[in-house]
Parts: structure tokens; C-alpha cells; sequence
């Protein structure tokens, strides 16, 4: 039986509940002057080349002729998007039916800090899916639209997907208080700020529709490689033809993009659903930060296209691949570890593991294993080393000589880092002494020998 102390840390595992000076001020500038982020490397694309001093020195100028308009065209664009993938997300999954080993349909989440197990409509491939064939058929095949309708109201688009990150963020901070979906996984910090900020609902939900889930996974990642596909587009209609690099960027983005939705039940389980609550950071993300920051590779090869080498081309595939794979490998064995409760191999062998325990505020005692065999020997966090190779590898595609493309890759990392500390120490709360040993057995966290 777990001592007291032990049961006391079951009660506090999840979103941090106090809030330090530096991180409310960090929680304000993010706030503040991430979305003007957004707004100029959009500027610094479309006006400067992809310059990232240029616009500063027009700004001080007096030039501000550069930001974006509203209009309702891009209203209407994105109220067909949104309501397209809400229709899509509420049908049921046939896929699973069809292909072997894809698993969708109903599947059940992990169980929240207060006990609960929720169901959620695993259909993101099908809904990837239809929303492609249905652009390609419109643009390509009926000329219904341009293949480069997205790249031509990238501005005006921008401030419609504000308008619906804050609406959103703005509807569930007041529903935490007036109508939430479960009292108990909530979390008050008790400043208004960060509660805004971070989220205060774990699972906001209307009616059996997850909102969470439906912002992390639909609208934003389902466009990136439509997005993608119209800049390749507006690059072939400037140029008259499509460089490999922007190939290699839409490829390797699009392996990514698949891998996530054939293993959307899997993500159930990890941090974005299981640990973080929804609120401005993932709202506004969701619609504005992952469809415009995602994106930076294919728009900075339009405005400069890039004709690689073959070397320089194999060697970046070579890099993206074997990030991948470390990626889908190690996230593939904890998967498989979980559904077989450890009657599995790793590596040949029969995986070793720490058996652990924790208990939810509802005094429930629950048990489970911490897995230290195959890549979750080598690091602690081997997914994301693999995740950070990855995202390297759509900057390197874009050449040396610009800043402007990496951005995602140095975003991603101080994104990692700080997830590994978040989630470390959401550990430790949970399991206590069994994450001590596991840390023991396994000394690093992201990058092999060095952190």
C-alpha cells in the first residue's frame, strides 16, 4: 500500500496549479507577441523575400502597408474548411474495416487525473482522406477553384484564423465556469492570466464532441499538406516547374502528417490529450500557430526556389528518414508495450520494465510499467529526438544561407525541451519513486550521452 505521501502526489500529478513570477511573465509575452509573430514572417515572406531584417527597418520606416486585410472571401473559405471537418470528424470510421492493423473507430483514452476513461471517434485518415481527394478534384480536375487558392488569400486567411483562435480560447475559459464538461479535471491557479493561457477544462466537450482533440488533430494538421500542395503549386505557376526541394519538404511533411493519423488512437495517449489542458496556448495554436509555423519550409521555397544537388538531396532524405524512424519506431514499441502489457519483444528480446503505481483523486490505486528496453533505454524522450531529426531535415531542404526556414526547427526544439522538463516532472508527481529508478536506469533525456 502506498504511504501517505505517496497518495498525496496522485492528488497533484497533471497542469501545474501554482504560478511562478516567471512564468506568468513568460505566459504574457507569449500571449502578446506570438500571434504579432505570425504576422511578420508572413510579412517578411510576402513583401521582403523572407527576410527577417528587412521588415523591422520598414516598420521603424513609417511603412505599414504590409499587414494583412480581412475580407469575407476568407471568412467564407474558412467557414467551409471548419464546417467540412466537423462533418467529416462526426462520421463513422470505415477504414478500420478495410486495412489491416489501422485502428479507428471508437477507442478509449487514458484515464485522467480524476478517473475518467472517454471515448473518442478515431476517423483523422478517413477525414485526410476525403478532404484531399475532394481539393484535388476541385482544383485539378473540375477547376472548381485555382490549386492555389490557399497561397492567394494567405493574408486575408490570417486573420479570419485569429478571429477563431481567441473566439475559441475566449468560449472555453467561460465554460470552465459556466457549463464544464467534467468539474473534476479542471485546474484554477488562481491567476486569470495564466488560466487563459494554459487552459482550465482537461476535456471540454459539447455533447460526445471533444473539442480538444477535434483542434489538436483536424482543421490545422489536414490542411498542412494541403497548404503544402498550394504552395508547390504557386511555385510551379511563378517558375513553371516544381524544385526538388520543395519535393522533399511536401514528402517528408506528408510522412510525418500520414503517420499521425494512422496512429491518432495512439495519440490519445500521449501528452497533448492525456496531460494538457485546453485553453489559448492549444486553441489559438491549433487555428493559427501549426497552419502558419508549420508551414514556413514550402512558403519560403516559393518566394526561393531551390535546386538541390542530388548528394545534397539524398543526404537531407537520408536524415529526414532516419529521424522518422526513430520517431515511429520508438513511439510504435511503448504503443504496442501498452496494448500487450509488456508479452511483446523488443529488439528480439523480452522487454524490461519498471512496475509502477499511482492513484487519481477519485483513491483509486492503479497500476502500471515504466518500459526500458529498445529505444526507451537509450533516452528518455527517444520520440522526440527523432521528431527534432526530422524537422532538421525540412530546414536543411531549403539551403543554408536563410534563417527564415529553420524557425520550426528552433521552435520545435525549445518546444521538446520544455515539454521533457513538463513531463519529467508530471512523472515524478505521478509515480514517485518508481520515476527514480526509471531516471536512474535511464540518465538521458533527449539526446543520447549529452542531455
Amino acid at each position: 500500500m502506498l504511504e501517505r505521501t505517496e497518495k498525496l502526489k496522485g492528488h497533484i500529478w497533471g497542469r501545474a496549479s501554482v504560478v511562478s513570477l516567471p512564468t506568468f511573465l513568460v505566459t504574457l509575452l507569449l500571449l502578446i507577441f506570438a500571434p504579432l509573430l505570425v504576422v511578420y514572417f508572413y510579412i517578411s515572406a510576402f513583401y521582403f523575400n523572407c527576410s527577417l531584417t528587412a521588415p523591422i527597418e520598414a516598420i521603424l520606416n513609417g511603412e505599414t502597408n504590409h499587414f494583412p486585410t480581412l475580407s469575407l472571401n476568407a471568412a467564407a473559405l474558412w467557414g467551409v474548411w471548419l464546417t467540412l471537418q466537423i462533418l467529416l470528424a462526426m462520421l463513422p470510421d470505415r477504414l478500420h474495416k478495410w486495412i489491416p492493423n489501422y485502428q479507428g473507430g471508437e477507442c478509449v483514452g487514458s484515464v485522467t487525473p480524476s478517473g475518467y476513461s472517454h471515448s473518442y471517434n478515431i476517423n483523422g485518415l478517413q477525414a485526410w482522406i476525403i478532404s484531399h481527394i475532394l481539393f484535388i478534384i476541385g482544383a485539378f480536375g473540375l477547376g472548381w477553384f485555382s490549386p492555389t487558392i490557399i497561397f492567394d488569400n494567405w493574408g486575408d486567411l490570417l486573420w479570419i484564423a485569429n478571429i477563431l483562435g481567441f473566439s475559441l480560447a475566449i468560449f472555453v475559459f467561460a465554460k470552465a465556469y459556466l457549463f464544464p464538461s467534467f468539474k473534476e479535471d479542471r485546474k484554477f491557479s488562481g491567476n486569470f492570466i495564466y488560466d487563459f493561457f494554459m487552459g482550465i477544462e482537461l476535456n471540454p466537450r459539447i455533447g460526445n464532441f471533444d473539442l480538444k482533440l477535434f483542434f489538436n488533430g483536424r482543421p490545422g494538421i489536414i490542411a498542412w499538406s494541403m497548404i503544402n500542395l498550394s504552395f508547390a503549386s504557386a511555385q510551379y505557376s511563378f517558375y513553371g516547374y516544381i524544385t526538388n526541394s520543395m519535393i522533399l519538404v511536401n514528402l517528408l511533411q506528408l510522412l510525418y502528417i500520414l503517420y499521425f493519423y494512422w496512429k491518432e488512437a495512439w495519440y490519445l495517449k500521449t501528452m497533448d490529450i492525456h496531460h494538457d489542458h485546453f485553453g489559448w496556448m492549444l486553441a489559438w495554436g491549433d487555428c493559427v500557430w501549426l497552419p502558419y509555423m508549420y508551414t514556413l519550409q514550402a512558403l519560403f521555397l516559393v518566394f526561393n526556389p531551390i535546386d538541390l544537388s542530388f548528394s545534397y538531396a539524398l543526404f537531407t532524405l537520408a536524415i529526414g528518414l532516419i529521424g522518422f524512424y526513430i520517431f515511429a519506431s520508438s513511439n510504435n514499441q511503448k504503443d504496442k508495450f501498452r496494448k500487450s502489457d509488456g508479452n511483446m519483444l523488443i529488439w528480439g528480446k523480452e522487454p524490461n520494465f519498471i512496475p509502477c503505481q499511482y492513484i487519481t483523486q477519485d483513491d483509486t490505486l492503479r497500476q502500471s510499467k515504466l518500459l526500458v528496453s529498445g529505444w526507451w533505454k537509450v533516452s528518455r524522450h527517444m520520440n522526440y529526438t527523432g521528431d527534432l531529426l526530422l524537422s532538421f531535415a525540412y530546414s536543411f531542404a531549403c539551403g543554408i544561407d536563410y534563417l527564415f526556414p529553420y524557425f520550426y526547427f528552433i521552435f520545435l526544439t525549445i518546444l521538446l525541451v520544455h515539454r521533457c522538463i513538463r513531463d519529467e516532472k508530471r512523472c515524478h508527481d505521478k509515480y514517485g519513486k518508481a520515476w527514480e529508478a526509471y531516471s536512474q536506469k535511464v540518465p538521458y533525456r533527449l539526446i543520447p550521452y549529452i542531455w
